[in-house]
């Protein structure tokens, strides 16, 4: 039996991409999000093997919830994608403190409460892929996004400090680090720094662009074969690491 990967954020952006992506090789898949309708959209264009569950990350009760309904459809969980995230973007003594609340529930509080969630079956089995989509921001600094540059340093530490609690037990934890990928939340940010600095549109895309050496936005696919890669008995030996994707920005 092909393997049961669930991915949460699925309803769009990368994690539609991966969702897409995993269920075109074959994985079962459950997709995770807080809107149904975009996920059983998704769903009912993947088709069998695939299932819409809705449920907030952030909310534990619920997420307990959401990963019973995923296991009874579609089996025990061997991978988990933490795709779910948000960037608030302001200058740094303009950063409302209810919006860095909310990145980092979303953002570290939503990873905590889904691996463990998930851990228990793979403990179980001897088997199991987390992979953390984190970002170049888990890696280095970037203006205008303090409260989504600290959540992403605090993804990266989670996923290193459990490799290692997990390491003989088959399991695997990743983040992979992409630089700016071209998805809805990108074009937001860039929307909102035109806003809130008075930068014009082409300036404030500059400021995407310039972290990446090869002077782009990263592709979503680029992202999911990536989790791929890392999804596969190739990577078994592969954990504990942040993959960047980001055109060599980070070399």
């Amino acid at each position: 039996m092909s393997r049961h990967a669930l991915i949460t954020g699925a309803g769009s952006g990368i994690g539609e991409v991966i969702s897409r992506q995993l269920h075109a090789e074959g994985y079962r898949v459950s997709l995770v999000g807080r809107r149904i309708e975009p996920l059983q959209t998704l769903s009912t264009s993947l088709g069998s093997g695939s299932q819409a569950v809705a449920g907030d990350v952030t909310d534990r009760a619920g997420m307990v919830e959401c990963f019973a309904t995923a296991r009874e459809h579609l089996g025990d969980i061997d991978i988990l994608v933490n795709c779910a995230g948000m960037a608030p973007t302001a200058p740094f003594h303009r950063l409302d403190f209810t919006d860095w609340q909310r990145t980092m529930d979303v953002n570290v509080n939503g990873v905590f409460h889904c691996t463990q969630i998930a851990l228990e079956n793979m403990l179980d089995a001897g088997w199991g892929r987390i992979i953390n989509i984190a970002s170049v921001a888990s890696l280095r600094g970037f203006p205008y996004v303090s409260g989504y540059c600290a959540s992403k340093h605090a993804v990266l530490g989670m996923t290193r400090a459990l490799a290692l609690e997990v390491a003989t037990r088959g399991i695997t934890v990743n983040a992979i680090c992409p630089g700016y990928v071209d998805t809805d939340i990108v074009r937001t940010a860039i929307a909102e720094i035109v806003s809130k600095t008075g930068r014009t549109e082409e300036d404030a895309l500059q400021h995407f662009t310039e972290s990446n050496p090869q002077g782009r936005l990263i592709k979503a696919s680029e992202v999911a074969s990536a989790v791929s890669w890392l999804c596969g008995d190739g990577a078994a030996s592969v954990t504990g690491q942040a993959v960047a994707i980001d055109g060599g920005g980070t070399a």
